[in-house]
């Protein structure tokens, strides 16, 4: 059985959020022991991941040092932080299989995502990334052609694209590795946005991907069994915050569906989420979860978390 699991960007971070070196390799060091349970019980595993706080990280240092080189783009961005996050896990899912005897390769595979040049996140982008800054600041970058709003008395703050994925580029390149017996680490962030000009050649955009959205296209694409996107909590929950709050265990597509159109599911949180387990099952995918790390075995089973499944006669 072949899985696809997505960790959180902020699950690269320590528990107070910090994005040290340090602090995200021992994290990564505890993702790969729940990912490791999961290689090691005979699963193909495919994994992606995102890259916020990274990202992040890499734009504090385009602001500091702006009047003295030009910023790096978002895209660049994220091919840096694939390739750093990729080689950061391939060193902890390595030692965390040679702790249980199995012998498994690792790889990373730097991933494009195809958007569209018309995409009208273009035309009016609405994403915030980064951190506020004065206006003096946020002029500055202005002049490198970047897009800052006026936030009130939180200062200014940088918004971008947020265009739909496409395809993912290089998914063929992570599908031949997994079926050499890789464990393959692709698609980090989204996918690093590229457009396809008329002339047929790819460029790279300032923008970025829904991670989850990008993670359940790359596992249609490499046609996975199950979508496991591993977060801070155990299930979805109908009712959010409210005296009728109540966790989704298996629910079916259309009722997933459903609640989704009644607004129960924020865009900024369990929205992305939500919407990336129902295409997946849309599009054939055997099930699909929401569950904490710890359970991703389970999840991937379909024992734990919010299941998704494609059956009309499943409950929650």
């Amino acid at each position: 059985m072949r899985v696809l699991l997505a960790l959180g960007g902020n699950a690269m971070t320590n528990a107070a959020g910090r994005a040290r070196p340090e602090d995200q390799i021992a994290a990564a060091a505890v993702a790969a022991e729940a990912v490791a349970d999961l290689i090691a019980e005979g699963f193909d595993v495919v994994l992606t991941h995102g890259n916020g706080p990274q990202v992040g990280n890499l734009l504090v240092k385009n602001e500091i040092a702006a009047a003295v080189v030009p910023p790096v783009p978002l895209d660049w961005c994220g091919a840096q932080t694939q390739a750093t996050l990729g080689f950061v896990l391939m060193d902890a899912l390595d030692a965390a299989l040679a702790a249980r005897a199995v012998e498994r390769p690792t790889a990373t595979v730097v991933t494009r995502a195809l958007v569209a040049a018309d995409d009208p996140g273009f035309d009016h982008p609405t994403k915030p990334i980064g951190r506020y800054l004065s206006r003096a600041e946020a002029a500055l970058l202005v002049d490198h052609g970047e897009t800052w709003e006026d936030r009130g008395e939180k200062g200014w703050r940088r918004v971008v694209a947020s265009p739909e994925p496409i395809e993912i580029l290089d998914a063929r390149a992570a599908g031949t590795l997994v079926d050499a017996g890789f464990v393959v680490i692709a698609n980090g962030g989204g996918g690093i946005p590229v457009v396809r000009e008329p002339d047929g050649t790819l460029r790279g955009v300032e923008a970025v991907i829904d991670k989850d959205l990008g993670a359940a296209l790359l596992g249609v694409a490499l046609r996975v069994d199950a979508l496991i996107i591993a977060t801070d909590v155990p299930n979805v929950v109908v009712g959010f915050g409210t005296a009728s709050a109540r966790p989704l265990n298996r629910v079916s597509r259309a009722e997933l569906r459903d609640l989704a159109a009644q607004g129960e599911f924020a865009a900024g949180s369990m929205g992305p989420k939500v919407e990336a387990l129902l295409r997946f099952v849309g599009h054939g995918g055997r099930h699909a979860a929401i569950c904490a790390l710890d359970d991703i075995v389970k999840a991937a089973h379909g024992d734990a978390g919010t299941v998704v499944v494609a059956e009309a006669d499943s409950h929650t």
